[in-house]
């Protein structure tokens, strides 16, 4: 069951009714978040430095060397929050299925 644009309960944490899906985040999905997330931050990298260089080939430079550094960093940085507890709701599965 797949819940959409559905309020937040009083403490600001979505209601799950006991009969949903349950997941855990698989770490290739993490990489893959990561390298989409580093593709739109490169971008903008090029760019603002293009913009206030006013050179191109430095601008390149620039995003090159912060790219491959920041991915490993967000990675990382999923990781840990994947493990902080803050925020989370354990929510057990059905003693039942229909």
């Amino acid at each position: 069951m797949l819940i959409k644009n559905k309020p937040l309960s009083k403490d600001g944490v979505d209601s799950v009714p006991s009969n949903s899906l349950h997941y855990k985040e698989a770490h290739w999905r993490s990489i893959v978040k990561s390298i989409s997330w580093r593709i739109t931050g490169t971008i903008d990298t090029l760019i603002l430095s293009w913009i206030i260089t006013g050179q191109f080939k430095f601008a390149i430079s620039i995003a090159s060397a912060e790219v491959i550094t920041k991915i490993i960093l967000f990675y990382l940085h999923e990781r840990v929050w994947d493990k902080i507890k803050i925020g989370k709701k354990v929510i057990s599965p059905p003693d039942y299925q229909i």
